[in-house]
């Protein structure tokens, strides 16, 4: 009897083992069934890249796992191309393009998103994140992900009205900054300042700015000989532009400055202006081709006499300006040709040539080339007398030339896996 029960009992224990060995498999199978179910869909995402050079790239990544993260643009099925100009109000507007390609084709869009002046970093994150979320939607509609994706409303808690603005578009600000750096033979101090005050609409915009720049720079030569180094300047400067059409505008400038290290006791400016862009103006953020010219009249008030004998005069002079600004999926081309003369002597002339070309050419590999160029043959401010090579080294005043010239120019490549959904903030990025 005895032995009938432990059979028994023995016979439902190999039972009992034999259906937690089967009931294992079969739970770590299932446990292993979902993962490689979500990552074979997650190969299936819409793959995006994000061409925007002020957003913070990480956070968008760590924030948006519906979509997979592409390094080259060609591999990519929706190009999000974001270009930025500055508001009146000081704040920035985001033109967010959405350029489908391969399985997308034909698929675009284009949204915009607007942050305001003193708006912090965070909640710009945010904004932007939210505007790039939806533009997705269409894509991610098309993909093997829509039935994940939820879509809420978050009803305001009261209606709102209009709002009034009591500054009538004006936006005013102000800047003081001062630094003071020095060590055993040398220490210098600076002051510098701004106010500035803007109104921008459709068919206007007032631009008015005053800058302060104050430096000394003391050198110690030896125990009794201490050298100095100053160079202020003062600048107030006025645009006003008024629209005419889509692509036409006119408006003038004014100026007023000092300089010591321009021989600038103090001058007055002031210029009529007409711009013609080739392209409307709605589409200034991603195509520009401006013409623009001007004819002005300058009062020269100089500290020194200048090399042409003068201590004030009184000049006409004109300009003309070429910009251009291209910024597409493959990159971006910007710059202009500025050339300008004074009327009584057409030998006393500038032109000046500056650009820059940013180029996708092929997967992984980018290039990026800038530089400029100026032809300079109207420094009529400059001060009559041989500068001292302390005048040089300490750059206390202008010197003469008839050239200035800069150039940079960068390549990069990266390879691998096309993917670039990962975000680690280990040991910082």
């Amino acid at each position: 009897m005895i032995n009938v029960i432990l059979s028994s009992g023995f016979i439902h224990s190999i039972v009992l083992f034999i259906m937690l060995a089967l009931l294992i498999p079969a739970g770590r199978a299932y446990s292993q069934e979902q993962p490689d179910s979500l990552s074979e869909i997650m190969k299936k995402a819409v793959r995006i890249y994000l061409d925007c050079s002020n957003c913070d790239e990480q956070y968008i990544r760590t924030e948006m796992k519906f979509v997979n993260f592409v390094r080259d643009r060609k591999e990519a099925e929706v190009h999000i191309l974001v270009t930025t100009q500055t508001t009146g109000s000081g704040g920035r507007e985001y033109t967010i393009t959405f350029i489908g390609q391969n399985g997308m084709a034909g698929v675009n869009d284009t949204l915009l998103y607007t942050s305001k002046q003193n708006e912090s970093d965070e909640n710009i994150r945010i904004g932007l994140l939210q505007t790039l979320k939806l533009g997705l939607m269409k894509y991610v509609a098309k993909s093997p992900l829509a039935d994940m994706i939820k879509i809420s409303f978050t009803a305001p808690v009261t209606a709102q009205e209009k709002v009034k603005d009591s500054w009538n578009y004006w936006v005013f600000s102000l800047s003081v900054n001062g630094n003071f750096n020095g060590d055993a033979v040398t220490w210098s101090r600076g002051l510098y300042g701004s106010i500035s005050a803007n109104r921008v609409t459709p068919e206007q915009k007032i631009n008015t700015s005053l800058y302060l720049n104050d430096y000394k720079r003391f050198y110690q030569i030896d125990d009794t000989t201490i050298t100095e180094s100053y160079s202020g300047s003062k600048s107030l400067y006025t645009l006003m532009v008024f629209s005419l059409s889509d692509q036409w505008s006119t408006g003038f400038t004014t100026s007023a400055s000092t300089s010591t290290y321009s021989n600038n006791y103090y001058s007055l400016n002031i210029a009529p202006a007409l711009e013609y862009n080739l392209f409307p103006y709605s589409e200034a953020t991603r195509k520009q081709l401006r013409f623009l010219h001007s004819i002005g009249l300058t009062y020269k008030n100089y500290i020194d006499t200048t090399i042409y004998d003068k201590i004030k005069e009184s000049l006409f002079y004109e300009s003309l300006e070429i910009a251009v600004k291209v910024k597409q999926p493959w990159g971006s081309i910007s710059g202009s040709l500025t050339g300008s003369h004074y009327f009584h002597d057409f030998n006393k002339n500038r032109v000046e040539l500056w650009g820059n070309v940013s180029l996708n050419l092929f997967e992984g590999f980018s290039a990026e080339v800038s530089g400029g160029y100026s032809s300079i043959h109207d420094l009529l401010s400059l001060r009559r007398g041989t500068a001292t090579p302390e005048d040089i080294l300490l750059q206390r005043r202008q010197i003469e030339t008839q050239y200035e010239y800069y150039v940079y120019f960068g390549i990069s490549y990266s390879f691998g896996s096309i993917f670039n959904n990962v975000v680690n903030p280990r040991f910082g990025s």
